[in-house]
């Protein structure tokens, strides 16, 4: 059996560590639903930048009723922990424009 071509070994290595890129960068479920007032130049302020403990300290806390909301605690009660430190975690790695 022939060993593989080495331009086609390197154009596999290419493709796949290109799409773990890729991946690593979509935001996870849920994110989308921040953006449409937290975007840049937004007035409730922008989440990308900010620690991803301060922000997953502010949906808990919404989450549990503990920061008063008119419409952010309803919107924290539709993720779990886990899902807000993925969403928060995915906006501190971002970078404010």
């Amino acid at each position: 059996m022939r060993a593989p071509h080495p331009a086609l070994a390197l154009l596999v290595a290419l493709v796949w560590g290109t799409g773990a890129r890729a991946a690593e960068t979509r935001p996870p479920p849920g994110a989308s639903a921040c953006t449409g007032c937290h975007a840049e130049g937004s007035a409730m302020g922008v989440l990308a930048g900010r620690s991803a403990d301060e922000i997953a300290g502010a949906l808990d806390a919404f989450r549990s009723g503990a920061r008063p909301a008119t419409l952010m605690n309803r919107i924290a009660k539709g993720f779990d922990a886990q899902e807000s430190r993925a969403i928060a975690a995915w906006f501190a790695a971002q970078a404010p424009r």
